[in-house]
């Protein structure tokens, strides 16, 4: 029988009740809006101080959102199939960015980590979060099974190529960005089907290797002193958490109105990027604070319902890589949060949508044009998949 013509497939898609995920696109739009104006409000003092420009970073914000923007509606035109074909090209370049940042990098606070661009710097470890994510989903799409077999050696396959990553993120040195990942691919590898007991053996091997990194580094030692009792140095290595809890108790419930805040007036160190939800906190309260938290895990919750919804309708490739995003974000929201709010000890860690950064903005939205794309393939797959049935199924294409 022939194949179910173009325009019957069009009026299927055309009635159906929501043909993208527009729920998504609404929150990821708010969060970004939101932070354009958090990013302005957090930023004008030093941008004045530095620059001349109480706009300067807000300016940059958004030319970076405009290019976000148009890469979130390209990433959703690609077919996912496409990035199958890639195989370890995200490997490839992770290793090669990482690489290049130790040899030519910027350093800033002790750490290698921006590649200098003229207009602005790339972060690569930005990069690599999504590289390594498209990466592991690939690997497990073509490999799972024998992944979550038996065999331990095909289980630290895909382990050793997020270990060889690890290494160079910790060179530079980027421990926020390190956990990250790792959490975020060895979710991956879980919900994949691979048996509880392996990760046991990698959370004591991980526990032991995190312990040693602490020890090996003062100055990482000195941070968790300074997270255990921030007060005790206040005015040294405590500085930048307690400003930031004194940011969450002078906000309440309702905070002290959007551009009053206090702590963002040469205070609070890098109040307009990673500690940007304490300005929130002190400018807009808990219920500020807490609506944000709700719309940004809301990008979570959904990236993991949409691997799950293409998991069942059998697009391996699209599920896998949807509950890395979903579970990319979830990680990066709470341990900036934690971070800013002392539940966590301090590392630099952007807040997704939020945060003042090119580099994070733009990947965030490749990374949510990625979501719309495997959502919007599950769903055309239902359309094709019920005119066919009307049809009574079709052996071409």
């Amino acid at each position: 029988m022939a194949s179910a013509p173009a325009s019957d497939l069009y009026v299927k898609l055309s009635n159906a009740r929501h043909p993208i995920d527009i729920k998504l696109l609404a929150v990821v739009a708010c969060c970004m809006a939101i932070g354009l104006v958090m990013v302005g409000s957090a930023s004008s003092s030093i941008a004045t101080a530095n620059y001349g420009d109480p706009f300067y970073f807000l300016i940059r914000q958004t030319i970076f959102m405009t290019i976000g923007v148009i890469v979130l509606a390209g990433t959703t035109l690609v077919p996912i199939e496409t990035w199958r074909k890639m195989g370890f090209v995200p490997l490839i370049v992770s290793v090669l960015l990482l690489v290049t940042v130790l040899l030519i990098g910027r350093e800033i606070n002790g750490s290698k980590r921006w590649l200098p661009l003229g207009i602005f710097n790339l972060q690569p470890s930005e990069v690599v979060k999504v590289a390594m994510v498209i990466f592991m989903a690939f690997y497990l799409s073509k490999w799972g099974d024998k992944v979550c077999g038996p065999s331990w050696i095909e289980f630290f396959k895909p382990i050793a190529c997020l270990g060889v990553v690890l290494i160079f993120l910790l060179i530079q040195p980027d421990f926020g960005s390190s956990v990250v990942i790792a959490s975020s691919l060895m979710g991956m590898i879980f919900l994949a089907g691979a048996r509880i007991g392996k990760f046991f053996v990698l959370l004591v091997a991980g526990g032991i290797g995190a312990g040693y990194l602490i020890y090996d580094a003062p100055y990482r030692l000195k941070r968790l002193n300074s997270f255990t009792d921030p007060w005790a140095d206040q005015f040294g290595s405590g500085y930048q958490l307690t400003q930031s809890l004194i940011g969450f108790g002078r906000g309440g419930w309702s905070g002290e109105g959007l551009g009053h805040g206090i702590q963002k007036l040469f205070f609070l160190p890098e109040a307009h990027t990673d500690f940007i939800f304490s300005v929130i906190a002190e400018e807009l309260g808990l219920v500020g604070g807490v609506c944000l938290i709700a719309l940004l895990f809301f990008v979570s919750w959904r990236g993991l319902r949409i691997g799950h919804l293409a998991d069942r309708a059998g697009q391996k490739l699209g599920a896998y890589m949807a509950y890395g995003i979903g579970l990319l974000f979830g990680a990066q929201v709470f341990i900036n949060i934690g971070v800013s709010s002392g539940l966590l000890p301090t590392k630099g860690l952007a807040l997704p949508f939020v945060s003042y950064g090119g580099s994070s903005l733009i990947m965030n939205c490749m990374a949510v044009g990625l979501l719309m794309r495997i959502d919007f393939e599950r769903r055309t797959l239902g359309a094709v998949k019920a005119v066919k049935k009307k049809r009574g199924g079709s052996s071409h294409e």
